[in-house]
């Protein structure tokens, strides 16, 4: 691939993509999933490109940049009082017990966090992009599910840095969890205050220049560099997006300048999915098979319990905490990153229970709303039952 001009190969990718999205929609599949298996599938001959990885990464940043544009200040501090008992909840239940799982068949303290932790996150890529598809981002699971996602994505950069501390040989010392939170820290509240205090007061320049072709270039570079400065903090540059989108919220024009952005993640954004796919090694047999069958069980029904329980706290009603609870199930990126700092075997079983947990995530997603619907009329019935016995008694 080194040999092939970069333009050659940019123009013909990007058809292909054109295929593939077309054909998504044609045949009413998810488009992730098939930028996904095609990645795999050419995984031996685009392994380690890093343009590709380069445009994935702009790509995933524009697209949660876009999502932390819904949520102002005021609604994020709003959502977080009400997100923490389902964040904490889906950390025991997802990471703790899949830990549990590893450790009764025998792996070490430090292969079973890794197996815990690979298992614990959503793909908060795949998550948005399907809510998107599927028309579902004014339902009212939607909020819920967005921000435990964020929660999540707050909780795996702290797991990377500890696992990467691991196999550096640092001990999870006090010193070393206090200047991660202390990073974390220093992000979140450098976004609140550039947001309240610079953004809200630039109100009226953006309304004015909104329809400039300047203000991309704006947008988007606070967004990269919010992001590279995240990187470089040690920290998720998906963290970093969203919080740049938070502050550029405060101008109270979050939906003009989510149109100017939108053509530009349009592009990119399939580089991720393609990219994940390439990632993805199976190599030869698939080990711990009765571990793996465990796992990827209670990755089902962890996620499931977790959300539904998850959105009752956070005030939904039955039928929509159903809705988010079959929305869940699909691991994606952090799983993916957090298996490349495992050993051989260990990230072939992590690229096997990723690509199954994907599959099956995006499918639950698609039946959710069906599934639920169903759910209701059950349960309205059971309800009404003994009102009619009564009657006819």
């Amino acid at each position: 691939m080194e040999n092939i001009p970069f333009l050659l190969f940019a123009g013909l990718i990007l058809c292909v993509f054109f295929m593939i999205s077309f054909t998504s929609q044609k045949f009413r599949l998810p488009s992730v999933l098939l930028y996904i298996i095609l990645g795999a599938a050419v995984s031996s001959f685009f392994h380690d490109i890093k343009a590709i990885h380069t445009v994935a990464e702009i790509g995933i940043v524009l697209l949660f940049f876009i999502l932390g544009m819904e949520f102002p200040l005021a609604r994020m501090v709003s959502i977080s009082k009400k997100i923490w008992p389902a964040g904490l909840l889906d950390v025991v239940l997802n990471m703790g017990v899949a830990m549990l799982i590893a450790m009764i068949f025998g792996l070490g303290f430090i292969s079973a966090f890794i197996i815990g932790s690979m298992a614990y996150a959503t793909s908060s890529s795949i998550s948005a992009k399907m809510l998107e598809e599927k028309k579902r981002l004014a339902n009212p699971e939607a909020e819920f599910i967005l921000a435990l996602l964020i929660f999540e994505d707050l909780v795996a950069p702290l797991l990377i840095s500890f696992i990467a501390g691991m196999n550096a040989g640092q001990s999870l010392s006090p010193v070393f969890t206090g200047m991660l939170f202390a990073k974390i820290l220093l992000l979140v509240i450098g976004a609140i205050l550039i947001g309240h205090y610079g953004f809200k007061r630039l109100n009226h320049f953006v309304s004015r220049y909104i329809q400039q072709d300047f203000m991309p270039l704006l947008a988007v570079g606070i967004a990269l560099a919010y992001a590279g400065l995240a990187i470089s903090l040690g920290l998720s540059e998906i963290l970093g997006a969203f919080l740049a989108g938070v502050m550029l919220s405060e101008t109270g024009r979050s939906s003009e300048l989510e149109h100017l952005i939108l053509p530009v993640r349009d592009l990119t954004l399939p580089f991720f999915f393609f990219w994940f796919g390439t990632t993805i090694y199976f190599g030869e047999g698939v080990p711990y098979v009765a571990m793996m069958a465990l796992i990827v069980a209670w990755a089902i029904a962890g996620k499931i319990l977790t959300a539904f329980a998850g959105s009752r706290m956070f005030g939904l009603s039955p039928k929509a905490s159903v809705r988010a609870g079959f929305s869940m199930v699909q691991r994606g990126e952090f799983s993916a990153i957090i298996a490349s700092m495992a050993v051989p075997q260990l990230r072939i079983f992590s690229g096997i229970y990723i690509v199954i947990t994907a599959f099956i995530g995006v499918y639950l997603f698609g039946r959710a709303t069906d599934i639920a619907a169903w759910y209701d009329k059950r349960r309205k019935s059971k309800q009404t039952e003994p009102v009619q016995r009564k009657k006819t008694q």
